[in-house]
């Protein structure tokens, strides 16, 4: 039998990815999508390549309807998921949380960086993070899981074989990561147009970025130790895609990094460890849940890892079905195994 899910909050990006791999997933029932503003429209009005694929209107969140659902996916800009979760968690409803209010373990950080206080700090250790490398069986039996930012999983994914080895010098770690503009959500913003961004290049956040506070929590997990991370994102004048550049100082006697990746990334689906010598490109993983990775030494000290991902892919939309799969128990890689686009 079917699962009925909903979602809150869909005429975003990622909104949109999750209709367009929910269309294609055998076991689900895309029961509610709500928007306030979109309230009453058609979703194919707004997402026309939908069109014949969902016959479902946007409608009012309201708690007692998500309620009869299986699973809610919250795809709302950060703080509507604190307000709204808990109610629909209470009434055994299983909750996927796209945006960042569940994803920092330390309230108080989250405050700092996210400029609210946090509606249900009591969730916060409750919650399970949806990064099915790390976090696997976790959650399986998970009610809450907060999806990861799109920055810390291509960051995160490409640096934990390094830090869990203990191969690198913690405190010594620099990531230097570029976005497509997708990544800034859909919404009319006078720098995100294509007069501004295109043909042009240019960092953001230099001073700290909130998905800095995120990359650390979960590598320092994995180091059984504090890390000290240089993050700096980019914004190139793409629509899809990331690109994390990552360096590390070496720790003592570096293993072989190939094999050091291939075995502890052997069983993942999602994760395409590229031979030596390759350099991955963002295109390569366009419309995929796909990471592509790619490690290797610049003279004696410096270890480089490339990772690729699609920012409303693997980065937001399909790593929350692979956690939905995981949470329902079917295979993880259920709806997700299409091949990306190109060109």
């Amino acid at each position: 039998m079917s699962k009925k899910v909903g979602i809150v909050g869909g005429t975003g990006y990622t909104g949109s990815e999750l209709l367009r791999l929910l269309a294609g997933h055998p076991g689900v029932e895309v029961a509610m999508i709500t928007s306030r503003q979109e309230a009453g429209a058609a979703v194919s009005d707004l997402f026309p390549h939908l069109r014949g694929r969902l016959d479902l209107h946007f409608c009012e969140p309201v708690l007692e309807e998500l309620a009869e659902c299986d699973l809610v996916f919250f795809a709302t800009p950060n703080g509507t998921a604190m307000r709204m979760a808990p109610e629909l968690l209470a009434n055994g409803v299983r909750v996927v949380d796209l945006a960042a209010d569940f994803r920092l373990k330390d309230a108080a950080l989250w405050e700092r960086w996210y400029g609210m206080p946090h509606a249900c700090p009591a969730w916060l250790e409750q919650a399970v993070y949806g990064l099915s490398e790390l976090n696997r069986d976790a959650i399986r039996g998970a009610q809450l899981v907060a999806n990861p930012g799109c920055y810390p999983t291509a960051v995160t994914l490409g640096l934990l074989p390094l830090v869990e080895a203990g191969a690198v010098d913690s405190s010594w770690l620099i990531a230097d990561v570029k976005s497509g503009v997708s990544g800034a959500g859909r919404k009319a913003t006078t720098g995100l147009l294509m007069g501004e961004v295109g043909e042009s290049f240019k960092a953001y956040s230099s001073s700290g970025h909130r998905h800095g506070p995120e990359i650390a929590q979960n590598l320092a997990l994995f180091a059984g130790l504090p890390v000290n991370l240089t993050f700096v994102p980019h914004l190139v004048p793409m629509v899809r895609g990331i690109e994390a550049t990552l360096y590390g100082r070496r720790a003592g006697a570096i293993p072989d990094l190939q094999a050091l990746y291939s075995e502890r990334y052997a069983a993942e689906p999602f994760i395409d460890l590229m031979p030596p010598g390759a350099h991955p490109e963002t295109r390569s993983v366009r419309g995929s849940n796909l990471c592509r990775i790619a490690v290797g030494q610049q003279g004696e000290d410096v270890v480089v890892v490339q990772s690729v991902i699609d920012n409303l892919v693997k980065g937001a939309a399909g790593q929350a079905l692979q956690n939905m799969n995981l949470m329902f128990g079917v295979p993880e890689t259920t709806g997700l195994e299409g091949v990306p686009l190109l060109p």
